[in-house]
């Protein structure tokens, strides 16, 4: 755990209430997001039980499944959500701006400039907590390979047109959702964590009521006692008082409540008689189970809604809309499912891709948040000074250019090596190198600029400190680049995931054997 962090979990501990971890919000908020808060039932893996869904705060629509052992219900279950969901992922496909880039022209291997089509906006998804985005994941999985009446004819229990769209939508953004940084898809546990630490422990956290009441506690409650409250806390019926949602339920809500309202269903529907008030009942608690959670969603939005953006949000924003706008070209050329498993190229491609994001997610807060930017300064990873010195220089070579050398006095005490590279931010949005040559003195650095000044043998106005500005360096990156570019499929070769031989009789696997049987 970062030193940061930890210190802020105590006197979170000591104050009674959660303490800032940020400044600034680090992640886009839409201003309509779609909340989802799920339940399943226990005892079978992402049967669905019932769901809150929808992007008002005041008008959520319940979704039930009387009965999730029925597949029909679970069927037609699916279908409602599909219905509520689809709408709002598909009503930002239309509006668009063009967008400047450059792409290869395949006949003269040549960089031109293009304009490509990008969405203005993207839907966004907003769920209770990780287990949520892994439902997400799951709920993506099974149903974007549903066979439908047209497609297949055959099909005893084909699935409505809008299921496996669904699922592909909802496949993207649970895959989206695992690169850093992205919003798409967020769990507000962790959103709320990143930005503020509670006197619990990370698993406690993952409790949205309990995070909540460390973050906003009751009048002469700590942040402690209501956490536990939130937990533990039950009512005369043995309920909990604040149900988890986790999408898993209570197992006394389940056994106490849940349980006999169906078999009363179940009784009513052997009996061919009305099932009207067993649902009703039904629905009744899960209500009692749902909406407690949502409100507690809307209430997160609420508290990250009153922070400032950071500076990189809108650009990490971006991205998303990217990607939201290619997955909405790939389902309108006609493109098939995503593959239940990567293929190797396909696999490495998301690694690298993943790790590329992380290193810049990393850097974009640090210097989003001078909060943040404490904790690398803490970890050595960066240090903040003012400039007690200026002496010109000069590079060696036929056109000599401004090298110019600082003197920094710092409190910090970073990790540097003798010539290492530092970097700082320049107003304009440009970073600024400097090699390190050594320490003068114990809380005395000199750094030599390499770049940033221009092109002429004077540097540019402001682009040299003066004495008596304080600036703060980075050893790390500010726009890290990801690592070689890794070949097209159809160069990998077999032994790394590439297609198989093609020559003529080449088999596709090994040939079955007398060894193979037992």
């Amino acid at each position: 755990m970062p030193l940061m962090e930890t210190l802020a979990k105590a006197q979170a501990v000591a104050a009674g209430r959660a303490q800032p971890l940020a400044t600034v919000r680090h992640r886009w908020l839409s201003d309509r997001p779609l909340v989802f808060v799920p339940l399943t039932t226990a005892g079978e893996v992402g049967a669905p039980l019932g769901a809150l869904v929808g992007t008002e705060r005041d008008a959520p629509h319940l979704l039930v499944v009387p009965q999730p052992r029925d597949r029909d219900l679970r069927s037609a279950f699916l279908a409602a959500l599909a219905d509520e969901m689809l709408p709002y992922l598909t009503s930002y496909e239309d509006r668009t701006v063009l967008e400047p880039g450059r792409e290869t022209d395949p006949e003269t291997g040549k960089k031109v400039s293009v304009e490509r089509e990008l969405c203005e906006d993207a839907p966004q998804l907003i769920v209770p907590n990780p287990a949520g985005v892994e439902y997400v994941r799951l709920l993506g999985r099974a149903t974007r390979f549903r066979r439908t009446a047209e497609e297949d004819p055959a099909d005893p229990y084909p699935a409505p047109s809008q299921v496996p769209l669904l699922g592909r939508w909802l496949t993207h953004y649970g895959e989206r959702a695992r690169t850093p940084g992205s919003a798409l898809l967020l769990a507000m546990t962790e959103l709320l964590s990143l930005h503020w630490a509670t006197g619990q422990s990370g698993l406690e956290d993952q409790h949205l009521g309990a995070l909540l009441a460390w973050l906003d506690p009751p009048q002469g409650v700590d942040g402690a006692q209501a956490a536990l409250r939130a937990q533990v806390g039950r009512g005369a019926d043995g309920l909990l008082c604040c149900p988890p949602a986790g999408p898993a339920t209570d197992p006394v809500f389940d056994n106490t409540a849940l349980a006999p309202a169906i078999d009363r269903y179940d009784a009513a529907r052997s009996a061919g008689a009305d099932t009207g008030p067993a649902e009703r009942e039904i629905r009744a608690l899960l209500t009692s189970q749902l909406r407690p959670t949502w409100d507690d969603v809307w209430r997160g939005i609420d508290l990250l809604r009153a922070l400032p953006p950071g500076g990189h949000v809108e650009d990490r924003w971006k991205r998303d809309r990217w990607s939201y706008t290619g997955h909405r070209d790939r389902l309108r050329a006609g493109e098939p499912p995503q593959p239940r498993v990567d293929d190797a190229v396909t696999a490495a491609q998301k690694l690298s891709g993943r790790e590329t994001a992380q290193a810049r997610l990393d850097a974009q807060e640090a210097l989003d948040d001078p909060l943040v930017m404490a904790g690398r300064r803490l970890a050595g990873e960066a240090f903040a000074g003012e400039v007690t010195a200026v002496e010109m220089a000069y590079s060696d070579g036929k056109v000599p250019r401004p090298r110019p050398l600082l003197t920094v006095a710092t409190d910090d005490e970073p990790h540097l090596d003798e010539g290492g590279t530092v970097y700082r931010a320049l107003p304009d949005g440009r970073t600024q190198e400097a090699r390190f040559t050594g320490w003068t003195a114990p809380g005395v650095l000199r750094v030599q600029l390499l770049n940033g000044m221009g092109r002429g043998k004077v540097p540019d106005e402001g682009s040299v400190p003066e004495v008596g500005d304080r600036l703060c360096w980075t050893l790390f990156e500010h726009a890290p680049r990801g690592g070689p570019e890794l070949p097209d499929a159809d160069a990998t070769p077999w032994t790394h995931g590439g297609p198989p031989s093609s020559a003529p009789g080449a088999a596709t696997h090994d040939p079955v054997t007398s060894e193979d049987y037992l």
